[in-house]
């Protein structure tokens, strides 16, 4: 499994960290966070501390600490364990639950412990996206994919829709996106520009309009620019700039896994004597 490491980073926007961490023995002492922790167990068995009682994670398991809860951690076994943890603002999750039906009430987790491998997945997807240069609504989408799979462990259902008005809002948002696709606009405020309630009526409804995320078809309708230009000979990181990608290597990414080709060899390809 290697050597012990921690790996950390932060998302601006959100206020959300993420670390990905591996001990061997001694992990850390008895502490508190104000944040609402949600992790995934890579692999061996992670022992802690918390709710009174020791707790044993294994591969795939999902870890579940609320803001305030006493938590140590520490190897269950010689070979160690590694894992994930999102740590999530109390104001995020907070805007995040808003309009649930049962929202009265504190949210609170029902279980410290969970074998919920789609919540997993997500917690995973969360960490590979904020630890990469990736466009605000990607961040936005893995954050929000996480949140869906905390409500029922939470027992704050999704707000229901309106069919029409939903129609309506997709409409509006893919217009926003093809009128300044190179804009690193988040979630929130395509909803806003979109007149949706919040960005997750707007994420329901551009998925049943579109079968897409909003994010998605962002990056579909900016590799469908990129093609063009690098086909007419402009030049990778140019075409990056002008179609909203982080960078070079971020657009070499997504086109490779669209075209299974490089932006370079596409360009090369397409215009032999601009190669030359």
């Amino acid at each position: 499994m290697g050597a012990e490491r921690l790996s950390l980073v932060r998302d601006r926007a959100s206020g959300v960290e993420a670390i990905r961490a591996r001990f061997t023995g001694h992990a850390y002492d008895l502490h508190r966070h104000d944040e609402w922790l949600v992790g995934v167990t890579e692999c061996g068995v992670q022992d802690f501390f918390c709710r009174g009682a020791r707790r044993v994670s294994t591969t795939g398991r999902v870890i579940l600490i609320e803001p305030g809860e006493a938590h140590d951690g520490q190897a269950g076994h010689p070979d160690g364990f590694s894992y994930q943890m999102l740590y999530l603002p109390q104001s995020w999750l907070k805007r995040g639950l808003e309009g649930s039906p049962g929202a009265a009430t504190d949210p609170a987790f029902r279980a410290t412990l969970s074998d919920d491998p789609l919540l997993a997945a997500a917690i995973g997807r969360a960490w590979r996206v904020l630890s990469v240069p990736e466009a605000r609504l990607a961040r936005d989408a893995a954050l929000d994919t996480v949140l869906a799979g905390l409500r029922p462990h939470l027992e704050r259902p999704e707000r229901p829709g309106g069919f029409g008005r939903d129609a309506r809002v997709a409409r509006r948002a893919r217009a926003r996106l093809q009128e300044a696709m190179a804009e690193d606009i988040g979630a929130d405020a395509l909803a806003r520009a979109a007149g949706a309630v919040d960005r997750f009526q707007l994420a329901r409804a551009f998925r049943r309009e579109y079968g897409a995320a909003p994010h998605a078809y962002l990056v579909q309708i900016r590799l469908a620019r990129a093609r063009r230009l690098l086909a007419a000979g402009e030049r990778p990181a140019a075409v990056a700039a002008q179609c909203g990608f982080a960078d070079q290597s971020h657009l070499g990414r997504w086109f490779k896994r669209a075209y299974g080709m490089t932006p370079a060899g596409y360009r090369d390809a397409c215009c032999p004597m601009e190669a030359a």
